[in-house]
């Protein structure tokens, strides 16, 4: 039977919150702050250390001696594939496609696989320049030349989606491979390097389809994650493929205006069985997967309340559902399901944003870098320390921080987070 547990945030609330001014949630970031490289050993970056308002400064390589071993910790598995293309007309114009996400097939995996043709929705640059035709990229396999043909179909509002067809008996991500480059965050002003397919991604990259890294992860190296196991913490993974948006400033004056990105997660059903048995204590590491935690949460809520569309949340859906359930319940109706199907594997898409006002559910801490000013990320971290955000990035800037995707990192305790 349902419990009658009244919707915690109102009608009025979510209005509140929807009335956030970006400009609160702004700082002064030097260029020179900004790290546009990545340090030798992942390990020796900086890691800040934020807990009910005292901020301590310790190294990454410390990260194993700092937790306790009833921790556990949750990665994004997922891999960042080399999204960018740059094409060529017959005029000599240069084209560049961002791929974004697969249209058809949709299925990541699928769409991965195929041999011969697929589509994606793609960004274009210089997207003026191609009206109509097919443009070409040329690419060597095994010492022969072949070339990639992309055509669009049709525009989705701001997107293109783009029909690429390709003549070697390989599939689109062995394609993606031979022409495409890692797409490192455009705020580093460079090109991407050798180094950066590497270095822009985790050591347990293992699902493709991000086109941006989950950076917090970064600082991960082998030795450290063989000494948390070691040590008996709790290590899951789950897979949210990391959008464009995701690092996008807001550009309206209030958050309220700003349309969130929606981004594909797959959960197997241990993480699911991990979070039931041993509820507290959860570590998220980056925001995509504080992101899909948290996600989680309100999914198994949906699913107690007989919503059939249980795996798709909206933007603010997560401030009108009701939130008495406790994690353990909420995580109870989502095994249900996965007994109903006899499945392994959860797959839901997400557009929750948080924001001030927000109430963790899931997590108690997480591991995340310094953001961009009057970014969705920085909402996000106000909504874990409140107005202490200021002081975490006052400290950053003041003791030689490095910032941003190849920047140093911060475990930042949660102190709104509600274990009902």
């Amino acid at each position: 039977m349902t419990k009658k547990i009244p919707v915690e945030n109102s009608r009025r609330m979510i209005e509140d919150l929807k009335g956030i001014r970006i400009e609160d949630y702004t700082y002064d970031l030097p260029d020179e702050r900004i790290a546009k490289f990545p340090l030798e050993q992942r390990e020796a970056s900086k890691l800040l250390i934020y807990d009910n308002g005292k901020i301590d400064e310790k190294h990454f390589y410390e990260v194993p001696g700092i937790l306790e071993s009833d921790k556990m910790l949750v990665f994004n598995n997922t891999k960042v594939i080399y999204a960018r293309i740059l094409f060529q007309k017959i005029t000599g114009a240069m084209i560049e496609v961002f791929c974004l996400e697969p249209y058809q097939p949709s299925d990541y995996v699928q769409n991965f696989a195929t041999y011969g043709r697929c589509e994606w929705k793609c960004m274009v640059g210089n997207l003026k320049k191609w009206k109509e035709g097919t443009i070409y990229c040329h690419y060597h396999f095994e010492g022969q030349e072949y070339r990639l043909a992309a055509t669009q179909k049709y525009r989705e509002e701001n997107d293109v989606i783009v029909e690429f067809t390709w003549d070697a008996p390989i599939s689109f991500s062995e394609v993606l491979e031979c022409c495409g480059r890692i797409p490192i965050p455009p705020y580093l002003n460079r090109e991407s390097e050798e180094n950066d397919k590497i270095r822009y991604q985790t050591v347990y990259s293992k699902n493709e389809g991000s086109v941006a890294a989950p950076t917090a992860g970064l600082h991960f190296s082998l030795p450290v994650l063989r000494a948390l196991r070691e040590k008996g913490v709790a290590i899951e993974e789950l897979t949210l493929h990391v959008g464009a948006g995701t690092f996008r400033p807001v550009k309206s004056e209030t958050i309220g205006e700003h349309d969130m990105h929606t981004e594909h997660i797959s959960v197997r059903r241990e993480v699911v069985e991990h979070l039931y048995a041993h509820p507290e204590n959860v570590i998220a590491v980056g925001t995509t997967s504080v992101r899909s935690l948290e996600s989680l949460y309100w999914m198994g809520i949906k699913r107690i309340l007989g919503d059939e569309d249980f795996n798709s949340l909206r933007q603010w859906e997560a401030y009108s559902l009701p939130a008495g359930y406790t994690l353990k319940e909420s995580m109870a109706a989502l095994l249900a399901w996965f007994d109903e199907r006899e499945a392994e594997l959860l797959k839901a898409e997400t557009t929750i944003i948080i924001v001030p006002g927000y109430t963790y559910r899931v997590i108690t801490a997480m591991f995340t870098n310094f953001h961009q000013p009057q970014s969705t990320l920085l909402l996000l971290v106000a909504a874990a320390i409140g107005e202490d955000w200021h002081k975490v990035y006052d400290y950053a800037l003041a003791h030689d921080f490095r910032f941003l995707s190849y920047g140093d990192s911060c475990l930042l305790k949660i102190r709104n987070n509600k274990k009902v």
